[in-house]
């Protein structure tokens, strides 16, 4: 196998090379309580003990500004069925127009914390902020996960079973069905 290094113009491009990683929609408050939903791409558990999620926004996202005061956002985990709406979320921004009422999507509360789940979404990570180191050109939000809920039977003994259909994030705008994934899997074995 021959391999090919990336030119030294191309090593910003790192993140596309990473691909995929499953789009999230993140949800978020003002001091009003209203709330506000970002997509994300870059997000990852950190620590079992104590619980804890981090999600990764430039300072510029109006979402930024809004865990920053409140301290506070629930990481909601969408399927397929919601690629439209996620790729909206992700392409305007949430100063200028209400993102629940133009997708649609539902505000659920939360049982922890003030910014509302996605009653469309199979999961929700309700987290209070704990660290928040500026990383680079973006902000490490570091959430202590304070409450989980999930669709019934969303779940097999902590797996993600067949009723969840993640979406990928490939970059670029892309997108790719998991479901698919799985079931080429499945055919090859």
């Amino acid at each position: 196998m021959t391999k090919v290094s990336v030119k030294p113009e191309d090593l910003k491009k790192f993140y596309t090379y990473a691909s995929p990683k499953s789009a999230i929609l993140v949800t978020a408050v003002d001091e009003t309580g209203k709330p506000n939903i970002i997509t994300l791409a870059w997000h990852s558990p950190v620590s079992i003990d104590p619980p804890l999620y981090g999600i990764s926004i430039h300072p510029k996202r109006y979402t930024h500004e809004l865990i920053e005061k409140t301290k506070e956002f629930v990481v909601n985990f969408p399927s397929w069925k919601l690629l439209e709406k996620v790729h909206h979320c992700g392409s305007v921004s949430g100063r200028k127009v209400d993102k629940f009422r133009q997708t649609g999507l539902t505000p659920w509360p939360s049982e922890k914390v003030r910014p509302p789940s996605i009653a469309e979404c199979y999961l929700h990570l309700e987290c209070k902020l704990g660290r928040s180191p500026a990383l680079g050109d973006h902000t490490w939000f570091c959430g202590n996960i304070v409450a989980i809920t999930a669709d019934e039977g969303a779940f097999e003994d902590g797996i993600l079973g067949e009723q969840g259909d993640p979406i990928l994030y490939m970059g670029k705008d892309k997108y790719q069905n998991l479901r698919a994934q799985r079931v080429q899997m499945r055919k090859r074995n």
